[in-house]
């Protein structure tokens, strides 16, 4: 017999388990483990309620609830026991429960590296160019969202709306893409996600069947590649030069393989930022048409353009029947608001929208009003206009910190838009090496070799510069070059 009982009994008054299941608990656990065996006699429930602080009808309940169970047994006069035929008997006394191993088949989902968020908060990050948080409205965005519940008739937002995202969000978003991306987009035909990578997860899903071939940039976005191949898609890759995707490379692939898809970052190429070019533009939509193929447009941010032209969006020529575009609003206030966005050909979004609807209802109806109404008010076309000058600016401040701290050690081209930047290394690099240097001198950088299919040895790498203010950036890039 186990005494005192107060040190086997802890009881917590603070927790969501009521005092019955705790003592319950206990004794079964206490059985189990063998340190209470059959027969055994247990303190009467008086004794017991007193010795841990409880009144004793807790205790009488606990009792009556094992008995039930068949952990323990009442003897008239006697008292209460361990039971005799208990309902489990273990061979030999163990200290831990064994824990019985799932036996079911299921498929294994390798592992999604995400290297867009740091691996510690004293870090200074360059991500692969995402926007500084720090410039979110969230004033702008707390009030809207506030008057969205203060408005009469609100209810009506708090039930189920349409599986293609708030109405009102769309409407803004077609006069937007109307006004400044020269596409003419049915309201009926976009599709609100959360974020762009469940537009580009949808559209995969609709199109492609296993052993579909779908060509990626190289290098190119790895998440997409991810995705592509998720779905079962047999993945080529065309090169990525100064002028975007080679499309007299991939002119030649169509006269070999069958292709379903063609994966495309026009505006600023990902990771290259390099600005595909009109006539590649005009050759990629032919050869769409000629062979039979998708063009998956992802304008990831179009609204970071700092060059003397803001290119209309592939998806905008007349004849770009077969293209599918999506972008994103989570860029311009921030990574954690995941407001996406795909349209296309209207057959093909009626099926991509039947598969959203099994996957997730409906998205944040509250927050896409909110986000429609500060549209509408002018507030966020104000605040595009606030960061891209700050961005700019950072733009500038990259350029000029690699001039002064690395010289002829890197080469890159200065970019016309987006939040990061191109660099190559002019030597030899072990970036393995290089990447656990600068974690331990407060710097991270994105791996260069996720930018390539099979992870493939680069002497490039990405550095994000939007999110990182003068003093990080010019403290950074000092570290950088001084690990060389």
């Amino acid at each position: 017999m186990l005494r005192p009982w107060k040190t086997l009994f802890n009881i917590s008054f603070h927790t969501d388990h009521t005092l019955v299941r705790q003592i319950s608990e206990v004794i079964r656990n206490e059985i189990i483990r063998g340190r209470l065996e059959s027969g055994a006699s247990l303190p009467g429930s008086r004794a017991l309620a007193q010795d841990i602080g409880v009144n004793r009808k807790t205790v009488v309940f606990a009792y009556e609830a094992l008995i039930a169970e068949g952990w323990l047994e009442s003897r008239h006069k006697s008292g209460t026991f361990i039971a005799k035929n208990l309902p489990l008997i273990a061979e030999t006394s163990k200290p831990v429960l064994k824990r019985i191993v799932s036996n079911f088949n299921y498929i294994q989902h390798d592992s999604f590296d995400l290297n867009d968020r740091p691996l510690d908060g004293n870090l200074i990050v360059f991500n692969e160019g995402g926007p500084d948080t720090r410039l979110a409205p969230l004033r702008e965005l707390s009030m809207a969202y506030k008057r969205v519940f203060q408005r009469q008739g609100k209810w009506r937002l708090l039930g189920y709306g349409s599986e293609k995202g708030d109405l009102k969000l769309r409407e803004m978003i077609a006069v937007m893409l109307a006004r400044d991306r020269g596409l003419h987009a049915d309201v009926a035909d976009i599709c609100i996600t959360r974020g762009s990578q469940m537009a580009i997860y949808l559209a995969a899903k609709v199109l492609v069947h296993p052993g579909d071939v779908v060509v990626v940039e190289n290098p190119g976005y790895y998440a997409a590649r991810k995705l592509f191949h998720e779905a079962g898609a047999v993945l080529k890759t065309v090169d990525v030069d100064k002028d975007g995707i080679n499309v007299d490379a991939l002119e030649e692939l169509c006269l070999q393989t069958k292709i379903k898809a063609v994966y495309v970052t026009p505006h600023h190429q990902f990771p290259t930022t390099v600005m595909m070019k009109a006539g590649r533009r005009i050759k990629l939509i032919e050869l769409s048409l000629k062979y039979h193929f998708a063009v998956i447009e992802d304008d990831y941010d179009h609204e970071y353009h700092f060059g003397a032209g803001n290119n209309l969006a592939l998806a905008s020529n007349y004849k770009a029947a077969n293209v599918i575009y999506i972008s994103s609003l989570s860029k311009l206030i921030a990574p954690a608001i995941r407001m996406g966005y795909i349209t296309g050909p209207a057959a093909f979004m009626k099926s991509l929208v039947n598969l959203r609807v099994q996957i997730d209802r409906q998205g944040d109806a509250i927050m896409e009003h909110a986000i429609a109404e500060l549209m509408e008010d002018g507030t966020m076309a104000r605040h595009a206009r606030k960061v891209v000058a700050v961005y700019k600016e950072r733009r500038d401040l990259m350029e000029a910190c690699l001039l002064q701290n690395f010289g002829d050690q890197v080469s890159f081209r200065k970019p016309e838009g987006g939040l990061a930047c191109w660099v190559k290394f002019n030597r030899e690099m072990n970036f393995p090496q290089y990447m656990e240097l600068l974690k331990l001198r407060g710097v991270q950088v994105v791996p260069p070799g996720s930018f390539y299919l099979n992870n493939q040895p680069s002497d490039y790498i990405r550095l994000g510069y939007g999110s990182l203010n003068k003093e990080e950036l010019t403290e950074g890039l000092k570290v950088m070059s001084c690990t060389l």
